[in-house]
């Protein structure tokens, strides 16, 4: 279903300028967090590497801006070096190349940017466990570090590149891997309660689960936003690929303990269970890409059910917009304020997020009727 409401064409307008006037600076390098006003930049090889120039694809659809192009593909051909050094990249090669040459692809047939999903949907596969049936979470941090066994819940996001990948090339064994490891998203990931682990260890010889981890999140029985908010679009996504009911039932799961969880304004904190003494920050982040999966859902679920997923991720959308939204600011170069990248960490606390504007501007731009999206 799709009533578009008159906020929804003044967000997309507002989003639409922002980022063609941040455009200029940024040009085709790589944002992450804003700093003080200002986008910092990280090398291709960085994990939101995708989202600046998925963002610029979504408002060049919209305006046909050649300049917003260019740069996109100017970003997509900087990470061609890193598709022939595996140790520079892991699991999140979905998020780099989906928003990337996927979209490239998907919009105009691109051969080159065929060629490069391809090969980066083959680095994604040779990281799957056939012990464990996962695929591996990220490379070692530093010499020594044995992390061959950690799977993060992350990862249902770089499903879609796989299912891609087998619909293009007609093989399955890229879909084969994708659903195993969206099944043990289902076994090992989701909880009873439809709330979500973060990081679970597997012995990487015999596949046993060893342990869970509360990595971004506060603790290993909390429950991170974002995570969650990961497990709805993802396992959207692969039933949107397979048609298997278990994945609905599981984004269903997750959408709903989300829902329940959330504050007045409809927008999470960083963690649904955290104790009194913990400052309690949203995650604008977790918002949009929740938003997203809700949307996806409602056009999945039967018409009884479709009301309640899409209006409760429009309510989400224009709190965002209304609420958190740095649009007319000429001292903030984010669309979204107030999100929270790693609070374990303290690192990149309460600041907007690239990750966060691209969900965001994905949301409304599913709000005007686009389902097309590059996933």
């Amino acid at each position: 279903m799709t009533v578009q409401s008159d906020w929804v064409q003044e967000a997309w307008s507002s989003t639409a300028a922002k980022v063609k006037r941040i455009h200029k600076r940024i040009g085709d390098r790589f944002p992450h967090a804003s700093v003080n006003g200002v986008y910092q930049l990280e090398p291709a090889q960085w994990w939101t590497a995708g989202f600046w120039p998925g963002l610029l694809w979504l408002v060049y659809r919209e305006t046909q801006d050649e300049a917003l192009k260019a740069t996109a593909e100017s970003c997509e051909c900087q990470l061609d070096e890193l598709l022939t050094d595996s140790n520079r990249v892991d699991h999140d090669i979905g998020f780099m190349w989906t928003l990337t040459s996927v979209a490239n692809y998907k919009m105009f047939g691109d051969a080159k940017s065929k060629r490069r999903a391809l090969l980066a949907a083959n680095l994604l596969a040779a990281r799957f466990n056939v012990q464990g049936n996962y695929i591996r979470a990220w490379n070692p941090w530093s010499e020594g570090e044995r992390n061959e066994g950690w799977a993060i819940i992350d990862c249902a996001m770089n499903l879609p590149l796989l299912y891609w990948a087998s619909e293009t090339t007609g093989d399955p064994r890229f879909k084969h891997i994708a659903t195993k490891h969206a099944d043990t998203v289902l076994e090992h990931f989701i909880r009873p309660d439809g709330s979500v682990n973060h990081i679970v260890v597997f012995d990487p010889e015999t596949g046993e689960k060893l342990e869970v981890k509360g990595g971004q999140g506060y603790a290993p029985e909390s429950t991170w936003s974002r995570g969650t908010a990961w497990a709805i679009y993802g396992l959207s996504l692969s039933y949107q690929y397979t048609g298997n009911e278990r994945y609905l039932n599981g984004a269903k799961q997750a959408a709903h303990f989300f829902l329940a969880n959330l504050p007045e304004d409809h927008v999470p904190h960083w963690d649904f269970r955290l104790p009194p003494d913990v400052t309690a920050f949203r995650d604008t982040s977790a918002g949009a890409c929740a938003a997203c999966g809700l949307l996806l859902l409602a056009e999945q679920v039967s018409e009884q059910e479709s009301a309640f997923y899409y209006k409760s991720g429009e309510r989400v959308l224009h709190s965002l917009y209304s609420n958190y939204g740095a649009w007319e600011s000429e001292e903030e170069e984010g669309l979204i304020l107030h999100g929270t990248s790693h609070f374990p960490e303290q690192r990149n606390v309460d600041v907007p997020l690239i990750y966060g504007d691209y969900f965001f501007a994905e949301g409304i731009s599913r709000l005007m009727g686009k389902r097309d999206q590059f996933w």
